[in-house]
């Protein structure tokens, strides 16, 4: 179907600029006024997690692939159905299965999928525990092959594909132990160094060097930014999750850190929190977040043991 009578179509399904999918995942034709960015947003089911395409003038090169295989098919189905064109790149951020879980479902369409040599590394042990942790739940719906992208190289690169040219950097730990942000023209793709709307994803406890890799990504002035989860935004959105993680280090740092916290504890820097940033989607991920971060600093203090 030629573009424009795809585009056509699904505003007349919609009225709008953005499709909602029975299932629950979304699509997004325009991004931060930008018709050569697009979103797909899963399910609830797959966490809300936001994938993006960029276009152009001969393909597409798709950011991250999605946690289910399922919602990998219909992410690069709808990219190509509204663009008319054939995606040939997808860019792996980090190593969560959010991003990587779908590279099996878009390598057998003959797209190139690629991330960092670090980012890489991490993969298969990810992969292993996340298993443990999902399959169960998910099952068929889940890989049992490692998804292992491709390595670009291990550090900071252009990479190029359908006309376009990005630029993918090489940066250390924050929400995950290794990252890539893709930057194009003005946009900024962070993964779940940014989250909008939603609690961070605060699992390995390295909020001190998370907040780096944001003052790192303000260093590059976009003007647009797109994160893991939430809407697209400004420039503002880096200095949002800055201030998010400042609080959170705040609020676990009252508590006076030493030895194990206990459910108390916890409880009150949660609801403390929660009272601050009230109607920020997955909460739930404080409770695995805010023991990492207690740990940081009772070890920072050297009474962790204690």
């Amino acid at each position: 179907m030629p573009r424009l009578a795809s585009i056509l179509l699904l505003a007349l399904v919609a009225g709008c600029a953005s499709v909602q999918r029975p299932a629950g995942a979304q699509v997004t034709l325009t991004s931060a006024g930008d018709p050569r960015v697009g979103t797909y947003v899963s399910s609830p089911w797959g966490f809300s997690t936001s994938s993006y395409w960029i276009e152009g003038p001969e393909g597409l090169i798709l950011i991250d692939t999605q946690f289910l295989p399922s919602e990998a098919e219909e992410f690069v189905s709808w990219a190509e159905q509204v663009t008319g064109k054939k995606a040939l790149l997808a860019i792996v951020l980090h190593p969560n299965p959010d991003k990587f879980n779908g590279t099996h479902v878009l390598r057998k369409r003959g797209i190139r999928v690629v991330t960092s040599e670090q980012v890489r590394a991490l993969i298969p042990h990810v992969h292993e525990i996340r298993t443990a942790s999902f399959y169960e739940r998910y099952k068929p719906d889940y890989p049992t092959e490692v998804p292992l992208p491709d390595s670009f190289g291990p550090a900071t690169t252009e990479l190029s594909a359908g006309g376009v040219t990005v630029k993918a950097h090489v940066m250390g730990p924050g929400c995950s132990e290794a990252h890539v942000v893709v930057e194009y023209d003005g946009h900024l793709f962070p993964g779940d160094l940014v989250a909008n709307n939603a609690h961070s994803w605060l699992e390995i406890g390295k909020t001190d060097e998370w907040l780096q890799r944001i003052d790192e990504l303000k260093a590059l002035k976009p003007k647009w930014v797109h994160p893991g989860r939430g809407p697209s935004g400004s420039a503002g959105l880096l200095d949002a999750e800055h201030a998010y993680l400042e609080r959170v280090i705040a609020e676990v740092a009252a508590e006076k850190p030493r030895g194990a916290p206990t459910e108390a504890a916890l409880e009150r820097i949660r609801s403390r929190i929660l009272a601050a940033y009230p109607g920020l989607r997955f909460d739930v991920f404080l409770g695995i977040g805010l023991p990492a971060e207690w740990e940081r600093q009772a070890r920072a203090s050297g009474a962790a043991g204690r």
